[in-house]
């Protein structure tokens, strides 16, 4: 497995069909709001490149006193084939909440299959991450206090990321804070692809048991100090807290300092009400508060 994820640095089944019509019509209801227009609270600062593709490109929003600000670095999901980085779901609740406790936001698009496969979009989000630390304090803000989050698809590419020390070391990554992973089923690829399975998990995945292992954090896992949130839903029927407790027990062997949430939502809820007034919220900020003393005194402002 490092030999073949090595190499692609280098260059660069169902559960029933009802059940899946149900999934499908979730994704283009989640496609569908991904281009609904936002509410003038949340509308981006600035909007920059990162690469030449058109898809890699970052939303940045500005609290009104940033200096020093940490940054909360959000990536979104959609199957590994949709989704945008100013969908309404996405960061209108997050926005709200931490721009007016003075966190930058950072919200982040990345090529989507057929032009890239899952490891591809990884590399994408750790170029991102590294045109963020290069440029931070231009923006005021500071580049050693970054919390990644993602949800669904986002939350495995950052799930990915956390994991993989030999990709923070071939984008030459500085460290950041910790991890906040949204709901994603996505741990074992391995172990999703050997059972039954939704078919876009095919269309983003393939059928190469090594590539498989290169983009799953459950096999990724090294020793490491990282933190990492793990957020599942306990009323989804695929059961991601299964494959979730699996991968934090393991984590904890590598040193990994991981910890689950389980709440009682939808999958588009787990991303959608993040940033409400809310138990869930908090319970978020308990973890977010104990990365850092500065991030701790500002979500206690009120």
């Amino acid at each position: 497995m490092a030999a073949f994820l090595k190499k692609r640095l280098a260059h660069r089944n169902l559960f029933g069909a009802k059940f899946f019509l149900l999934l499908v019509s979730a994704f283009v209801l989640a496609l569908i709001s991904s281009r609904t227009v936002m509410s003038a609270s949340a509308n981006p600062d600035l909007e920059l490149s990162y690469e030449e593709h058109n898809e890699q490109k970052l939303d940045l929003y500005l609290p009104s006193n940033h200096k020093n600000s940490p940054i909360i670095f959000m990536v979104h999901g959609g199957a590994w084939r949709f989704g945008d980085k100013g969908a309404r779901a996405v960061v209108e609740n997050k926005v709200n909440r931490w721009v007016s406790k003075g966190f930058i936001f950072i919200s982040a698009n990345y090529r989507l299959v057929p032009d890239a496969d899952p490891l591809n979009q990884v590399f994408d989000i750790a170029m991102a991450l590294k045109f963020v630390q290069e440029r931070a304090r231009g923006w005021g803000g500071d580049p050693e206090k970054i919390i990644l989050m993602g949800h669904s698809a986002g939350a495995h590419l950052v799930s990915v990321l956390a994991t993989s020390g030999s990709i923070s070391k071939q984008y030459r990554l500085q460290p950041w804070l910790g991890t906040v992973s949204i709901d994603t089923a996505a741990f074992d690829i391995v172990a999703i692809m050997e059972k039954e399975h939704f078919r876009f998990y095919d269309k983003a995945f393939g059928n190469d048991k090594e590539y498989w292992k290169s983009v799953s954090p459950y096999h990724l896992l090294e020793k490491t100090d990282q933190r990492l949130l793990v957020i599942c839903s306990t009323s989804r029927k695929d059961n991601p807290c299964v494959s979730a407790e699996r991968f934090i027990e393991k984590s904890q062997q590598f040193g990994m300092r991981a910890k689950i949430l389980k709440i009682d939502m939808s999958h588009k809820d787990a991303n959608q009400q993040l940033g409400k007034d809310s138990v869930y919220t908090e319970q978020v900020e308990q973890f977010m508060k104990t990365l850092d003393s500065s991030v701790a005194d500002r979500l206690t402002k009120p």
